[in-house]
């Protein structure tokens, strides 16, 4: 197992998880889900360059401040790329009153694709549910969840793309991960 380096930040008036991962030898790393505050995630980076952002999903409360943290590479599943710029399909109109969008993808992943950054392999496995394009990003022994599966339960499934039916085959899929040791989820 490699020497990695990592911290939790909680942002954003949902407290949303927000996670930097990279290695303890390398002055780079990776952030997932950027939901808010991107001064508090840049504070957490402790110096370190922020190679790429992967979304595990595209809901508001995990990407408003992805666009504040410019020249990274941007990683989400194909079928959430529109929510990035959409805030009536992204849950922020809806829910907050006021639009919020992302930025703009650079890199669509699909279920089984390795994304090599930071020194890191994520492996994506595509988990839909609470919303068509959620998906688990597994490093090394560690699984990071998004919204598919939290400390208390699971993501909501009534906004746009969320089906209860898609989430339960989800869970399955995540019960069946072998080598996984730890489960980070989006909330709690």
């Amino acid at each position: 197992m490699k020497n990695i380096w990592f911290r939790r930040v909680v942002v954003g008036p949902i407290r949303t998880n927000c996670y930097l991962i990279g290695l303890q030898d390398r002055q780079d790393c990776v952030v997932l889900d950027p939901g808010d505050s991107a001064e508090k995630i840049l504070k957490a980076a402790d110096g370190r360059q922020i190679a790429a952002i992967l979304f595990t999903h595209g809901h508001f409360d995990h990407i408003a401040a992805g666009k504040a943290l410019p020249g990274c590479r941007v990683y989400i599943h194909a079928e959430d790329a529109e929510m990035l710029t959409s805030p009536s399909k992204n849950g922020s109109l809806f829910l907050m009153g006021e639009p919020v969008t992302g930025p703009e993808a650079s890199v669509l992943v699909r279920d089984g694709d390795v994304i090599e950054e930071a020194g890191l392999s994520f492996r994506v496995i595509h988990t839909p549910g609470h919303s068509r394009g959620s998906v688990c990003y597994q490093v090394e022994d560690m699984l990071f969840t998004g919204d598919t599966l939290m400390s208390m339960g699971v993501g909501r499934t009534d906004l746009w793309g969320g089906s209860e039916e898609d989430l339960m085959a989800s869970l399955e899929k995540i019960q069946s991960l072998e080598h996984v040791a730890a489960m980070y989820g989006g909330h709690g």
